[in-house]
């Protein structure tokens, strides 16, 4: 290739010289158009899997230092907010609502509390992983790597899938939730879903800096409003607001801490589960991050403020000002913005403006989670593609260090939305069976996150490596991904329970309790199938310790030598730093 094509902006796919394995930095001269045209252009040096093998396909023994494909545009400061408030939408909102109906105030804060515990010790154990092999894909080629290249299989399109038809199901939310005002509800919500659908895949079509930077800018209003609404819901429980009374706990006591019992506390296991779905986004950004061995623990630590923050301070207040027997909460959908219990918690105090707030913010949640459907959805299918478990065109990384492909892919789903054009009954039917697909799909997940912990810590220690080599260690240890994968499968028992045999499953016609089990458990027979088929198919085994691959996937060879100055240096702060950087 000649200088002077170059100055004309002209390339050749077969012989960019100026690219090489892993960069995606846009070097070529030439105008804006051209270097904006050549960006989509395919990277043919780039990959998303890093495992260097042998000529049959086994790991080498000694593996180069990783080059990831992806662009590492992500900062500490976009990660930090990716892990506070990353992906809260409609399950933390508007969902609540919907669990607090079912089992009453108390049993919101027993199930939001033990799914808090369970997925802290999930995050640092993913969070460990992550930072000692940062690779594309992420949990779901580790359950490939430590497990069973089947359950990886599995786990890859289920995580994958789930995150597709969130992209519709949040969307169709934000037409719902735009409703709120009355004049919008004369405009057509085919109209809304276009523009929040435009929206959405504009931003992913930036790139992972577009992501980052509209993530940040979502998770500071989340924080702010949730922070804001903590310090508004206590004054009016106090009575600070005039013309209201004192109230107390006083719902706790009249209609009262529970509603339908056991049951009702088992049914919100699921629902807040699916508040919690995304945490473990934080994990997948590993990949694209600059130096996660730097970034990535202190977004791991962030997820304990996260659950104290927005989950339990919040839904405490929630349940001390909405009664779980409120109209407003009665048969109403999870995805009517009307119905959350943050909006009808205000509206109840005689509050007129800050309805409209919520809602507003309500809104910009569901386009935040939307947005991430995108990008979680895309990463895992590029990944599945290099690895052979998917079309091998949704593996194209562009010289932006995009899976353009599978970027694109992910949005088609988003016009599954215009269902809203077919009316309310058809739209709710269509929403609750998406909703089925994504409900216990983050369960199998965190539970796989959990188990690969396990066997990746068995075989560290069988192929002779200390705990000391890693730079960074689970806070909740081993014991803790113990306690989160038992606590996951309880909560797949509780889940089967509730939807064979649903409150209220006496007044039921023996079709619609089929119906009631199919739209709580049908991720479970998706994973069945994946995996049994993947395993018939490829007769793979399962991984014993000693052939389990912990060398590939790293970026730092000296890791040692880096580890050893770090903590030469930690060991001189003060106490105060010690203690902080401990828990942020």
């Amino acid at each position: 290739m000649s200088d002077k094509d170059l100055e004309n902006g002209n390339s050749r796919d077969n012989a960019p010289p100026q690219y090489t394995y892993g960069d995606t930095e846009e070097t070529l001269v030439g105008t804006k158009w051209t270097r904006f045209r050549d960006s989509f252009k395919k990277n043919p040096n780039a990959r998303m899997v890093t495992e260097a093998t042998d000529a049959e396909g086994k790991p080498l023994p000694d593996q180069p230092p990783a080059e990831p494909a992806l662009s590492m545009k992500l900062r500490d400061r976009h990660l930090q907010m990716i892990a506070i408030g990353g992906s809260i939408g409609t399950g933390l909102f508007v969902g609540s609502g919907a669990a607090l109906e079912a089992g009453g105030p108390a049993s919101l804060i027993i199930a939001y509390g033990l799914i808090g515990v369970m997925l802290f010790c999930t995050v640092h154990a993913l969070g460990e992983m992550a930072v000692a092999f940062p690779v594309a894909g992420s949990f779901a080629v580790y359950a490939s790597r430590f497990l069973d290249p089947a359950w990886g299989f599995a786990m890859a399109w289920n995580y994958a899938l789930s995150w597709l038809v969130t992209l519709p199901l949040e969307i169709v939310a934000a037409s719902i939730t735009v409703g709120y005002w009355p004049g919008s509800r004369t405009v057509n919500p085919a109209a809304w879903v276009t523009i929040f659908l435009l929206l959405i895949v504009s931003i992913n079509l930036f790139g992972v800096k577009g992501y980052g930077e509209a993530e940040f800018v979502f998770s500071i209003i989340k924080v702010i409003a949730v922070i804001g609404f903590i310090i508004l819901g206590i004054i009016i429980d106090c009575g600070g607001v005039p013309g209201q009374p004192y109230m107390g706990a006083k719902f706790w006591y009249n209609p009262g801490a529970f509603h339908n019992g056991f049951k009702g506390l088992c049914s919100v296991f699921v629902t807040a589960a699916f508040s919690f779905a995304g945490t473990e986004l934080v994990g997948l950004c590993a990949a694209e991050t600059e130096n996660p061995r730097k970034t990535l623990p202190t977004a791991v630590k962030q997820v304990f403020w996260r659950i104290v923050l927005f989950y339990m301070i919040s839904l405490t207040i929630v349940g001390c000002l909405v009664p779980y027997n409120d109209p407003n909460l009665i048969g109403a959908s999870s995805s009517d913005a009307n119905a959350s219990p943050f909006v009808i918690a205000v509206k109840n105090a005689g509050i007129s403006v800050v309805p409209s707030i919520m809602n507003v913010v309500i809104l910009i949640a569901v386009l935040s989670v939307g947005n991430s459907s995108i990008y979680g959805s895309s990463r895992t299918l590029a990944a599945l593609a290099d690895r052979g478990q998917a079309p091998k065109i949704l593996g194209y990384i562009d010289r932006s260090g995009r899976p353009l492909v599978a970027i694109l892919f992910s949005s088609l789903f988003g016009f599954i939305c215009y269902i809203v054009a077919a009316g309310t009954d058809t739209r709710t039917k269509a929403f609750n069976w998406m909703l089925a697909i994504s409900g216990l799909a983050a369960i199998f997940n965190w539970a796989s996150i959990c188990l690969c912990h396990i066997r990746f810590r068995r075989a560290w220690k069988l192929q002779g490596h200390t705990l000391d080599e890693l730079a960074f260690k689970s806070q909740a240890t081993v014991y803790g991904s113990y306690v989160g994968f038992i606590f996951n499968i309880l909560i797949l028992v509780a889940q089967f329970w509730t939807g064979f045999a649903p409150v209220g499953y006496g007044e039921m016609t023996a079709g619609e309790r089929v119906q009631s089990f199919f739209q709580a458990y049908l991720a479970f027979p998706i994973v069945v199938i994946c995996y049994v088929g993947y395993k018939v198919a490829f007769k793979t085994k399962f991984k014993r310790t000693h052939e389990i691959d912990v060398t590939s996937g790293r970026r730092e060879l000296n890791l040692a030598a880096l580890l050893a100055e770090e903590r030469a240096e930690q060991a001189k702060w003060p106490r105060w730093k010690k203690i902080y950087k401990t828990v942020c």
